[in-house]
């Protein structure tokens, strides 16, 4: 699976060559062989370069569940699952008694205690200041300032760039970079600038895309993410006379310390895991959907038309503000980008133990010594959820007969997580999506470049291992 150490790396490898010939199988038996010691580790390394396909067409024969079964001695005993049955159970009505683990805060360990690794009281403390914070009307002015700029001043002039040249370039490099800007500043109140024509390499950037690779082979000590000076200078200084007081930063370093009672804003590692969680949670999400969505796009064209159509009808010309009202008009696009995280959610995996034995409604039992993993890529594939159409495009399922938005349950669509876990900047998300999306189908066109090989890079987070090349061209405009 993603979570692998290097000890059980190494002794799978010593073994691999004498078992290969022995672990292939036809394409009609793919559950993987139970061998002993080993057990099931050898045949899913195999699949490694392929895994959540393979997780995928595993769990379709398994009735959405199936038991993983490592080493002996390694506690590497895996429930995976795609059952929304399971999901609602261990995310909603029995929450109390599933958490993240020890063992996931150090897979994870270069987040420190963020909330996204934080367990217990700490994250209901986490999770109520995330939640004032974004409920901030000065948070969300600044997010809306900050992101029509970028777009405007950043977005726009890079493609209009390689569209006069009519050279291929990596588009998913460029929303990384996009993402990475917009979401430093949110968070820091500063700006790297990393988008340009120029693209500079970015130290921060790297080491976050580093780290996300090393966790998929479990490092006992991933690198070190990045180190944020801009902390310290921060402390050294009046916020209230920064321009940018209404970032993630300046929230929390002035968070009122007598309403928490775990949380201590004047704590370096609390900042520093505060802004790496939020840095990996904003940039990631959004670089990632907007890259497999302008593939799918490239491959319904019919979906295109029909975006534009519902463009050229509901919003203003090019070149005009857009607000949360006209967005909401945008009820294909909105479905559309459901689709596109439905196919290819941004996290492949989520990741629970239960603190004591428990049943799941699927009939699995499981206590302290078993991990579950939460297939969230394969749930969006399997037909036992979505219908016999369920591996194909459809932005038409997301709309009612009425033409609104029809109302899909967390734990079936599980990309935003679900129950008091559920994401807190699902909105936002939504928004920035639908407006660099509208500023790119309105205003070009784009063509995945001939030849270039799309496949999944091995990493927490589901990047296109080449990028996506293609090519840019300027449209026409009638007004």
């Amino acid at each position: 699976m993603a979570y692998i150490g290097l000890l059980e790396v190494f002794i799978a490898f010593l073994v691999f060559i004498f078992f290969h010939f022995l672990i292939y199988k036809k394409p009609h038996q793919i559950l993987p062989r139970n061998w002993p010691v080993l057990r099931m580790l050898p045949g899913v390394l195999i699949m490694f370069h392929r895994i959540n396909d393979y997780i995928a067409e595993v769990l379709e024969v398994s009735n959405l569940t199936f038991a993983l079964k490592g080493p002996w001695f390694f506690g590497m005993n895996m429930l995976v699952t795609a059952d929304p049955a399971n999901i609602q159970h261990v995310f909603n009505t029995n929450f109390s008694n599933y958490d993240k683990g020890s063992e996931f805060k150090e897979i994870f360990d270069f987040l420190g205690e963020g909330i996204f690794s934080a367990d217990s009281k700490l994250w209901e403390e986490l999770w109520k200041s995330a939640l004032v914070m974004v409920s901030q009307q000065g948070f969300q002015r600044f997010s809306l300032k900050t992101f029509t700029s970028k777009i405007k001043n950043r977005l726009v002039l890079v493609l209009d760039h390689y569209a006069e040249s009519n050279t291929a370039f990596d588009l998913q490099g460029v929303f990384q970079r996009l993402a990475f800007d917009v979401t430093l500043t949110l968070v820091t109140g500063q700006d790297s600038n990393s988008l340009s024509i120029e693209m500079p390499e970015s130290e921060y950037a790297k080491a976050m895309d580093d780290a996300e690779e090393v966790i998929v082979y479990r490092h006992v000590k991933p690198m070190i993410l990045w180190k944020l000076e801009v902390i310290q200078s921060r402390q050294h200084s009046n916020i209230g006379e920064e321009a940018h007081d209404e970032d993630i930063l300046s929230f929390y370093m002035k968070l009122d310390t007598s309403k928490y009672e775990l949380i201590n804003p004047k704590d370096d590692n609390f900042l520093k895991d505060t802004i790496k969680t939020f840095m990996i949670a904003g940039r990631d999400a959004l670089a990632t959907t907007l890259t497999w969505f302008f593939w799918l796009l490239s491959k319904n064209p019919e979906a295109v038309t029909k975006i534009r159509d519902e463009i050229n009808t509901n919003l203003p010309r090019s070149g005009q503000s857009l607000d949360p009202y006209m967005l909401n008009k945008m009820v294909y696009l909105h479905g559309a980008l459901c689709e596109s995280l439905r196919l290819y959610a941004p996290v492949p995996f989520e990741r629970k133990s239960p603190i004591k034995q428990d049943m799941l409604p699927s009939g699995h039992k499981v206590d302290a010594n078993w991990k579950i993993l939460f297939a969230v890529y394969a749930l969006g594939r399997m037909r036992a959820v979505w219908g016999e159409d369920a591996s194909e495009f459809k932005p038409e399922r997301w709309i009612s007969e009425s033409g609104g938005l029809k109302h899909v349950p967390s734990f079936k669509f599980f990309v935003f997580n679900s129950g008091p876990r559920n994401c807190l900047g699902k909105n936002l998300s939504f928004l920035q999506m639908k407006t660099i999306a509208i500023e790119i189908i309105q205003n070009y066109d784009i063509k995945v470049a001939e030849g270039h090989k799309i496949e999944q890079a091995p990493s927490m987070v589901l990047h296109m291992k080449h990028g996506l090349k293609v090519i840019v061209s300027k449209r026409c405009l009638v007004s």
